[in-house]
């Protein structure tokens, strides 16, 4: 339904000083905050209308309205203006992914961590997904005393990679050896077909080094075979206590025990079906536990290819503007810090 200019006017009104101060706004406030050019007695005419149509209710006897669902929706789609981070925000994102970039547990740990802080939601980063596929190539890079990386690159194109812990008399060169041999007789294979006389031959080429394979060989087989399990990454829960919509402490434990339950979360992101920044509000989300809240949500890409997902949840009364901002920015920082990492390590 098409509202005219005056009535978007007074609804955006409504829905940035809700936003602000989570009271009921009344018209006087409007009219003296807002100057819309028109009197209370006409605001509140409007408001009448809006209210009737469904954009705005009255909650109990206040005389002030609140925004309804319908409301925000129509906020979301027509109204919103996106605001942008500021230097000191995108600065901080840069300083944190360059800080993160050797290991993809410690980036994502650290996206949820900056959306919350970012949003003052609480934020959800799905780990990407491991698609089927056979491997193309196997690498293991020396990271340092210890540490070594496991890169993985799927016919399909898809790159994984895991920081693993080696013998520290492991150097560079044995390495090299170690990812040759394994390319020599994984490359084509997936982990469903590799046959045990190929593993015992590449035991045999590399007696040397049975503890560091023995390694390898479980880490494709838990973490880079098709199904192994997505890692959801939870941040600033108790951001949510702070919000004067969750002062009941009942309606506050359902949701946090929710919040810990990955299958539901993975559901949420399924919903993503348009690309971009996605809004879910209230009543539009299919668990009816978490209808009093909002999910603002995107999915990470790695070479083209949808790999994760993140979002932020919060109230229905979260700043839009600023939190698809805050989700748009930093779903392409993501991508393209992954896209680094994974291409420069293969």
């Amino acid at each position: 339904m098409e509202l005219n200019p005056r009535k978007q006017q007074i609804l955006l009104a409504i829905i940035r000083e809700y936003i602000d101060t989570a009271e009921p706004v009344g018209s006087r406030t409007i009219a003296r905050k807002y100057r819309l050019g028109i009197s209370p007695a006409t605001i509140r005419n409007e408001m009448a209308d809006l209210e009737e149509m469904g954009f705005i209710e009255q909650p109990h006897t206040s005389a002030g309205r609140v925004p309804s669902e319908r409301g925000y929706r129509y906020y979301v789609d027509y109204l919103m203006q996106k605001t942008g981070l500021t230097p000191g925000e995108e600065d901080l994102i840069r300083q944190e992914y360059a800080s993160k970039v050797q290991d993809i547990g410690l980036l994502l740990q650290r996206t949820s961590q900056l959306l919350s802080q970012l949003t003052q939601c609480a934020s959800v980063v799905q780990s990407p997904r491991i698609e089927a596929g056979t491997y193309r190539h196997i690498q293991l890079i020396e990271m340092g005393p210890g540490r070594a990386m496991l890169v993985v690159v799927s016919e399909s194109g898809i790159i994984q990679h895991r920081l693993i812990d080696v013998p520290e008399s492991i150097t560079g060169a044995d390495l090299a050896t170690i990812s040759g041999v394994l390319n020599a007789k994984l490359s084509g294979c997936t982990i469903e077909t590799i046959k045990v006389t190929i593993i015992r031959e590449i035991y045999l080429e590399l007696t040397r080094h049975r503890q560091i394979l023995d390694l390898v060989l479980e880490v494709l087989r838990t973490s880079f075979s098709p199904g192994a399990e997505e890692k959801i990454y939870l941040g600033g829960l108790f951001n949510i206590l702070s919000q004067p919509e969750f002062h009941n402490i009942e309606k506050v434990k359902t949701l946090l025990s929710l919040l810990e339950q990955e299958k539901l979360l993975a559901g949420l992101f399924a919903q993503i079906s348009e690309p971009g920044v996605s809004v879910r509000i209230g009543q539009e989300m299919s668990c009816r536990e978490i209808r009093d809240c909002s999910l603002v949500m995107a999915a990470y890409e790695i070479g083209g290819q949808r790999a994760g997902s993140l979002g932020v949840l919060g109230p229905i009364r979260m700043d839009y503007a600023k939190v698809i901002s805050v989700v748009d920015y930093l779903t392409k920082n993501l991508s393209r810090t992954l896209e680094q990492m994974f291409r420069g390590g293969g």
